[in-house]
């Protein structure tokens, strides 16, 4: 079950004769990726009266949700996205799909957390400072750019202070130093921390996350999988499951001409507009027949490795909380690739493990290096040792205007985007701009 949280999940195959195609399903709009912002995007826009189709390379809708269903317990652990922001859109979302939810406050820390080296699992002697003067300054910080929070708004000339890795942001701004662990650990994902540009750790852990820590987050009574069911079941037949476009006719202003090829055979979608919402990868677009500007653009994005697994048998005792830290790095931030965190589960004997890296690690290389973090763990005593193996349980080119013109490209070519790559790795931010800044302009448009 341990699935990898990158900026690149898909990758579509080689073109397919037009003369194989069986059936033609014709649309207002057709959406590449089921993930958060395609599902999204898929039931808006039919509340907003447009017929859509939705593509989806795997067998269900969710993207990086994962939600583990444990037989014995009848418990559900989430350990892709856990949580989500106390917004209006949120609610209104979850109320529409019928979705129950509530409002739970999220404390990963507890008075028994462990703070353990990333590498050698040894106990760390640190004490983690009291971060709230950190997390005020920080908030004060964010303040000064109210546009970056619903998207990738800059001012322009862009402020120097959002280009720093936020590294010498920190040194820069002593006053937030207490904050850099809290950050850190709910930035993950970011691959390497201080070196990361300032942006990114705002858009990572901004204005309403600090907001939500104190008043609360939303969380799916029934697991976080059940958004996605309930949509599945609402789409029906607009939903194309283990499905994945091949090639492209046509994609213009008087329309878009897809090849897919489904689980029944290759089928023709004529649409108004296509909207993107995989991960803009040069290597995820190849079906789209990019042009020289939009290869430009989508080609200077990067991955960065986060990964997310449920182990048992590993001998560690109830409750067990730790969080990486390394003893000889600015502010204790651990070195990656390497362990984030250790955390127990509602399942008796079951642990979240989460694993960063600057890049793209397999997933047969990740699970190799938990659990032999594990045996460290057992070796030095603080897991017992177990009869039976541990387990894991059945995703300065900013200066120079880069994001105006990435925002430039919607709409050109008949071609919308959401997704990460236009706003953060954050489902509620997301639906937000997904929202607010994508759908009124694809809906006004004319084609």
């Amino acid at each position: 079950m341990l699935r990898k949280i990158i900026r690149a999940l898909f990758f579509f195959g080689a073109v397919v004769p037009l003369g194989e195609c069986k059936d033609t399903i014709v649309r207002d709009v057709a959406i590449i990726g089921g993930g958060a912002s395609g599902t999204f995007a898929a039931v808006r826009l039919r509340d907003k009266g447009q017929s859509v189709i939705l593509i989806e390379k795997e067998d269900i809708l969710g993207g990086h949700v994962n939600t583990y269903h444990d037989a014995a317990t009848n418990q559900t652990v989430d350990y892709g996205v856990v949580i989500y922001h106390n917004l209006q859109i949120v609610k209104d979302f979850f109320n529409r799909l019928g979705v129950s939810w509530t409002l739970s406050s999220f404390d990963s820390s507890s008075p028994e957390t462990r703070w353990l080296d990333p590498k050698t699992a040894d106990p760390v002697n640190y004490t983690s400072p009291n971060p709230a003067s950190g997390i005020q300054a920080y908030a004060a910080h964010l303040s000064q750019y109210p546009s970056i929070e619903q998207g990738f708004f800059l001012p322009e000339p862009v402020p120097e202070d959002l280009l720093l890795p936020f590294g010498q942001y920190l040194a820069k701004y002593p006053e937030i130093q207490s904050a850099a662990q809290v950050i850190f650990n709910f930035a993950q994902g970011l691959g390497d921390f201080l070196h990361q540009t300032t942006l990114y750790v705002f858009k990572n852990f901004g204005t309403d996350i600090i907001k939500d820590t104190e008043g609360g987050f939303i969380v799916a009574d029934n697991g976080n999988d059940d958004i996605y069911k309930h949509a599945t079941e609402l789409l029906g037949s607009d939903v194309l499951l283990g499905s994945k476009v091949v090639s492209i006719k046509s994609r213009n202003k008087t329309g878009i001409d897809l090849i897919v090829q489904t689980t029944k055979g290759y089928e023709t979608i004529k649409a108004k507009k296509l909207l993107i919402s995989i991960p803009q990868k040069l290597e995820n677009l190849r079906p789209f027949a990019l042009d020289q500007k939009e290869s430009a653009l989508f080609g200077q994005f990067k991955n960065t490795g986060y990964y997310t697994s449920l182990v048992n048998n590993t001998g560690l005792p109830a409750g067990f909380v730790s969080f990486s830290v390394s003893a000889d790095t600015p502010y204790h931030i651990p070195k990656l690739p390497g362990i984030y965190s250790i955390q127990a589960t509602a399942v008796p004997g079951l642990f979240d493990i989460k694993y960063g890296s600057p890049g793209t690690l397999s997933d047969q290389y990740v699970q190799k290096e938990i659990l032999a973090y594990i045996a460290k763990l057992q070796a030095n005593g603080i897991a017992n040792k177990t009869s039976n193996k541990p387990q894991f349980s059945p995703k300065d080119s900013i200066a120079k205007g880069f994001y105006k013109d990435l925002y430039a490209l919607q709409g050109y070519r008949n071609t919308w985007y959401t997704g990460a790559a236009f706003d953060t790795q954050d489902s509620s931010l997301l639906w937000s701009y997904t929202e607010t800044s994508v759908l009124p302009l694809l809906l006004n448009s004319s084609s």
